[in-house]
């Protein structure tokens, strides 16, 4: 097999004709894009690297959904430990709110520093 490689003229210059290679259409959620936006911004070469060789849809996909499984957990585990039940909620849906957006806000800060900010 022969590559070929073709170039188009830009005024007094040639330049290749480069097309990066094709993605797989998944879907990434929130933790995916910050992760994306940050090595964006932070990690220029890894970013580059990974949209050039055809794999930064997966890589994002993946750390998503690894994300989102350690913030379901934390949530679960933390929401345990504290004794939050859907008895409290019943009783008390101003206090079940205000201790679960304390929950959720302190397991999407171990998610941000441990997985999606590095």
């Amino acid at each position: 097999m022969e590559n070929k490689i073709t170039y188009t003229q830009q005024g007094d210059y040639l330049l290749p004709d480069l097309v990066l290679p094709e993605q797989p259409n998944v879907k990434i959620g929130i933790w995916g894009k910050r992760h994306e936006r940050f090595i964006k911004q932070h990690h220029k070469l890894r970013y580059l690297n990974l949209l050039t060789s055809g794999t930064l849809a997966a890589y994002l996909a993946d750390i998503d959904r690894g994300a989102a499984e350690m913030y379901d957990r934390l949530v679960l585990q933390f929401a345990r430990q504290e004794g939050i039940t859907e008895q409290l909620k019943a009783d008390n849906q101003m206090l079940w709110v205000q201790r679960m957006n304390n929950i959720r806000n302190r397991a999407a800060k171990i998610v941000n520093s441990e997985l999606i900010y590095i």
